[in-house]
């Protein structure tokens, strides 16, 4: 917006179509905070990668009840126009943050005022929970809210379709064209009390059921009893699912963390609570050293995403990242698979275009096809309905997620919790380890090595600088990184790949987005995209050697990782040396 709109938008914001607290709120904000009232009014909350997710307070750059009210109203319309024949149901549920039980509510009312059967938890419920119910009670739609792993002022709103996917084109461009129609005197807030229902243990018993067939693979009983876990809930809501989970699947030797078992949306024990942190699982690596535990799992606040630490070769609990879990629970699902007698060409994993290329490595070894998406997990749901003809087996994103089967139709940490303990259980079984099963992978499909840097850059000035890179990206192409041609360029704003080498531009079946891609001719891969999500923008850097066997894994690492710290300087990022 400009500075007139603006000025428009925080006027709307003064009329009787707002509470007297708002309006007090704005007035306020007007008086005293200038750069505040900007910052809440120069644009509307948008769709993301991971649905609408911004700071709490009035204005309509804000989560409120106005706003998440106009975004269901909208959302009411279009499900009327897709659903004409027949009762439509939508489904509720929240984390563990300030205001989300209220904001839910105010969710919930909005819609049964527009005619629609809502099932509402009556308290914190998981991510991967409320997709699975989406189906479970053949929903049209879903919603939860949740800013996932965002700082504790934020909130955030995820749409679900009938499927158990986030939305994606043509719903997720429809309705936000309806909820543009729309001005906030249109909004039903007068809530049918009577098509409101709450729901609670049944659903949970059917969800922890199908989390433990997905993802149990046989592993013995003195194998689980013997696999020492620390889990960490990070405040948030996974204490509600993974600890019944792990038990009712076999896990009872499960240390919790208990300063940071109880849910808040203060998150007060972390400075994140976002697993992909060292720092986050802090407390939980202390308590591993001190029960000698065999792996470390934390969960984000909504349960969707997991961080997991195990013993390195010298016995020190050490993190993996995201690709490196995605790797080993994706190779243990393909070889239950095979063993099972499962694999005929006819099933697929899944990843995102930013993952590492390992995982493809993998797929083709195994006659499995590995479909690649966009970044997020409503990409690898979209996979699942688009190809009704192949088996989905698993996938994941560097970025902490993973996916068993498609009872879930999004990242999910309950089942990927019990996924990589059988994992450790049956490695420990067998003499070796999680990490001593990785390091052999690199043996078998070659060692890659990826590194991300995630540049925070805030409000208005902070976008600007983030669109300004991008541009700088874009016009002035790198043709030379670390001493190696650029080969290929892949462009996912214009849907171009363009060939350095002979100037030859395809065009890319890919819904467009702001992500730009170099390859080079020794491999390497270097990605750029803003987050959808976040005030970020993000790289992605990929590199890989052979690996002759594990004893030279030292060795290769560290060539690795003077490889990725020579290609820093060329993108301005040496700063961000590992």
């Amino acid at each position: 917006m400009d500075i007139k709109n603006t000025l428009d938008a925080v006027n709307e914001w003064l009329t009787p179509s707002f509470d007297a607290a708002t309006q007090e709120a704005v007035q306020t904000m007007n008086a005293s905070c200038p750069q505040e009232l900007e910052e809440s009014f120069y644009k509307n909350l948008e769709f993301g990668t991971g649905g609408m997710r911004g700071i709490m307070g009035v204005g309509n750059n804000r989560i409120n009840k106005y706003t998440l009210g106009k975004s269901t109203q909208g959302l009411s319309n279009y499900l009327h126009q897709c659903f004409p024949d027949i009762p439509i149901k939508a489904v509720i549920a929240y984390d563990c943050r300030h205001n989300s039980n209220s904001l839910a509510k105010v969710v919930a009312d909005v819609f049964s005022a527009n005619g629609i059967q809502v099932y509402l938890f009556s308290g914190l419920r998981s991510t991967p929970e409320l997709s699975f119910t989406v189906k479970q009670l053949n929903c049209q739609c879903g919603i939860v809210l949740t800013a996932s792993h965002n700082p504790p002022e934020y909130n955030g709103y995820k749409v679900y379709w009938e499927d158990g996917g986030q939305i994606v084109p043509p719903e997720d461009f429809n309705i936000i064209n309806e909820i543009k129609k729309l001005d906030y005197n249109q909004i039903k807030f007068d809530a049918n009390e009577a098509l409101i229902e709450y729901i609670n243990s049944e659903i949970d018993e059917a969800f922890i059921a199908s989390s433990i067939t997905n993802a149990s693979f046989d592993t013995s009983t003195e194998a689980k009893e013997n696999l020492n876990i620390v889990f960490t809930s990070l405040h948030g809501t996974s204490i509600t699912v993974i600890p019944d989970t792990l038990s009712q699947a076999g896990y009872h030797n499960v240390n919790i963390v208990p300063e940071q078992a109880v849910p808040n949306g203060d998150f007060p024990t972390v400075k994140s609570p976002n697993p992909e942190e060292p720092e986050a699982l802090a407390m939980a690596l202390a308590l591993a050293d001190k029960t000698n535990a065999d792996i470390v799992i934390g969960t984000d606040p909504d349960c969707d995403r997991l961080g997991i630490a195990v013993r390195n070769n010298e016995g020190e609990m050490t993190l993996l990242n995201g690709n490196q879990s995605m790797i080993l629970m994706t190779a243990f699902l393909l070889d239950q698979w095979k063993k099972a007698g499962k694999i005929n060409g006819r099933q697929f994993v899944g990843s995102t275009i930013v993952s590492t290329p390992m995982i493809e490595r993998l797929a083709t070894a195994y006659g499995v096809e590995c479909k690649l998406g966009l970044t997020g997990f409503k990409w690898i749901a979209k996979m699942i309905k688009d190809f009704p003809e192949l088996e989905f087996i698993g996938g994941g994103e560097e970025s902490f997620g993973y996916m068993v089967g498609d009872a879930v139709r999004d990242k999910d940490a309950v089942a990927a919790t019990l996924l990589i303990c059988e994992v450790a259980a049956q490695a420990k079984a067998k003499g070796s380890s999680v990490y001593k099963e990785l390091l052999n992978l690199y043996v078998t499909y070659g060692f890659y090595k990826e590194h991300l840097i995630s540049i925070t850059k805030k409000g208005m000035e902070g976008l600007a600088e983030i669109n300004q890179m991008m541009v700088s990206l874009r016009e002035n192409p790198l043709h030379e990184i670390n001493g190696q041609k650029v080969i290929r360029i892949e462009d996912y704003k214009s849907s171009l790949t363009i060939n350095l080498i002979t100037g030859e531009k395809e065009s890319m079946d890919f819904p467009k987005a702001d992500v730009l891609i170099y390859f080079t001719e020794d491999g390497s891969k270097i990605c750029a995209r803003p987050s959808g999500t976040e005030p970020k923008i993000k790289f992605y850097i990929s590199v890989h050697s052979t690996l002759d066997c594990i004893e030279n894994y030292t060795k290769v690492a560290s060539i690795l990782k003077v490889k990725i710290n020579s290609i820093l300087p060329q993108f301005e990022l040496q700063h961000y040396n590992i």
